[in-house]
């Protein structure tokens, strides 16, 4: 911590970024000349830097209390670093399109940034919060920082969710920003990129009236932390989710652009429609996290449910030929719905007419399997107009939830009713 301005120094930094003191100690530091701050840059920073930022403890609190009560449900030890397993990450709310498109949990744009995939996870995001968030809060006051922080992990899961497009992540480019599946997806890291957002705005926007120390340390001097944390995130492409960071860090800066900062010498009051945009932000998690608690219990989506491994495997042709059909018109629905491609949906037809007679039900399923289909092309064929655009929505999640339905009924026959046809003759 630097002795002249208070402000938390780097490890390894000979200088405060803030002020511009030096900070080296020791015989070596004593034969070279001691650089000593402005006046100036050390009165803005003392009067900023005394500022209180209660919040920043008591989001870093939050987010490792919610931590160790995700890991008590796992029964992991603390000894092991390894991922909370995805039944234990989706209860507690972590973001996943199917259950945001099925079943409308709004919840899961909120509760996400107040979760984290595992204990390295959780000590980068924190110290980074520890880091970054007393600026922003001193800068702009308590209430300005909770709406900033909320607002910016909000947007951060918004982008996550808006980039689960399997169709577009192709190449190293696009899937720096596009996912291949539907995963779960939690983590502070979006409402950090935020507040770096906010810092680096900041320093531009008000460059004429900051000290030299503070143009050093914010503005242009975020770069090398935003160009750093994007480069490792191109190296993590397909577990980072530079989508939510992306969202955060651009929501942040229009944020900044937006929002004065509360400058030395003015008053601690803040204007009321600030303290009740931060009673609604924090409102907004207490009702995500109640609503997360009330749906703790729901079963996973279907495709996350491990099926069983039959002792003996299927070795009936015409078994092996059905269920080879039903697995591509399942294949063929589910990239109409997500990549409005129905190039497939043709060959799936034809194939599941030709399927052969196992029993009644999985004519049944069959046939279903046919209509959902067709009902996917439908769209295509649709001339845009405004009023068909309108019902487009609607129409699109009611055949969602018709093929989770189908989905269901399919895998529990194949639990049940499948096994009697391992053993006909060909």
């Amino acid at each position: 911590m630097c002795r002249s301005c208070g402000s938390i120094v780097g490890a390894g930094q000979n200088d405060c970024a803030v002020c511009g003191a030096s900070i080296s100690s020791g015989p070596s530091a004593s034969n070279q000349p001691r650089s000593v701050a402005d006046s100036e840059t050390l009165r803005f920073a003392r009067a900023v830097l005394d500022r209180p930022y209660k919040f920043t403890i008591i989001f870093l609190v939050a987010n490792i209390f919610v931590f160790l009560l995700m890991w008590q449900t796992s029964g992991i030890p603390f000894s092991v670093l390894g991922p909370l397993p995805n039944e234990v990450l989706i209860p507690f709310g972590a973001k996943l399109n199917y259950f945001i498109q099925v079943n409308h949990q709004w919840w899961r744009f909120v509760t996400p940034m107040f979760l984290h995939v595992n204990l390295l996870h959780l000590m980068v995001n924190m110290y980074s919060l520890w880091i970054v968030g007393p600026y922003v809060e001193k800068l702009y006051g308590s209430a300005k920082f909770v709406v900033f922080w909320v607002l910016t992990g909000v947007a951060g899961v918004v982008a996550s969710y808006l980039t689960v497009r399997p169709g577009m992540s192709v190449g190293p480019v696009a899937r720096f920003i596009f996912k291949t599946a539907d995963d779960p997806s939690a983590g502070a890291s979006g409402a950090l990129f935020g507040l770096v957002g906010v810092l680096f705005v900041f320093g531009i926007k008000f460059r004429r009236e900051l000290p030299e120390g503070f143009k050093r340390a914010f503005g242009t001097g975020m770069l090398p932390i935003i160009l750093i944390n994007l480069f490792i995130g191109y190296l993590g492409r397909g577990f980072i989710d530079n989508a939510a960071h992306l969202g955060g860090l651009l929501s942040g800066a229009l944020l900044a652009l937006v929002v004065d900062y509360r400058r030395p010498g003015e008053r601690s009051g803040i204007a009321v429609t600030w303290r009740v945009l931060q009673i609604a932000a924090i409102a907004l998690v207490a009702v995500s996290f109640f609503k997360t608690a009330q749906h703790i219990r729901d079963p996973l989506p279907p495709f996350m449910v491990a099926q069983p491994v039959q002792p003996h495997p299927p070795e009936n042709a015409e078994y092996i030929r059905y269920v080879r059909a039903m697995t591509e018109g399942q294949e063929a629905l589910v990239v109409a719905l997500n990549d409005k491609n129905t190039s497939n949906i043709d060959p799936a037809v034809k194939n599941l007419e030709t399927a052969p007679h196992l029993d009644q039900q999985a004519d049944e399923l069959k046939e279903r399997l046919k209509l959902l289909l067709l009902k996917a092309k439908e769209p295509a064929k649709v001339v845009a107009s405004p009023q068909r655009g309108a019902n487009r929505s609607s129409q699109e999640n009611s055949l969602i939830q018709e093929s989770a339905a189908w989905r269901r009924e399919y895998n529990q026959w194949l639990k049940t009713s499948a096994r009697n046809h391992s053993g006909l003759s060909q």
